[in-house]
């Protein structure tokens, strides 16, 4: 039940922040919101999903912590098959390439993204998992 009303609540809001060009729904309590549309790794269709993101050194970021589940994303599984991506930040779309955050570049981001948002801390007590840290970068398409 918690997943479905997970899913209901991202629907809407990926609408609203479409609608509005993100003045309604991009801002969720202290987290901004943009949008991902990345491509279905098994489909190969566009899938587009609301999700928190910080920027930082002017790059995008995005903790794929899903919520401390013990399994990850279907965002993040697809930008492991093809890490090209758009972002659509208050109405602006933005073609991106992607890259999972390591070593030393991880545990800065990860300092700076559990800063910002100290629920992250729980999250990884609650899986078993590594949660990583997905960095976009402007491309030209």
């Amino acid at each position: 039940m918690k997943d479905l009303f997970i899913k209901l609540f991202m629907g809407i809001n990926a609408f609203l922040i479409r609608l509005t060009n993100g003045r309604i729904g991009s801002k969720l309590g202290t987290q901004t919101v943009l949008l991902l549309e990345t491509t279905g790794r098994k489909s190969g269709q566009p899938r587009l999903i609301p999700i928190a993101y910080f920027i930082h050194e002017g790059k995008y970021l995005i903790v794929e912590s899903n919520w401390g589940k013990d399994k990850h994303a279907d965002w993040y599984l697809n930008l492991k098959k093809n890490p090209r991506a758009t972002l659509t930040v208050n109405g602006q779309r933005i073609s991106v390439e992607s890259h999972e955050a390591q070593g030393d570049e991880y545990t800065r981001l990860w300092k700076f993204a559990a800063e910002r948002h100290p629920p992250y801390l729980r999250y990884q007590e609650m899986t078993s998992r590594h949660i990583p840290i997905v960095v976009f970068q402007h491309r030209n398409t």
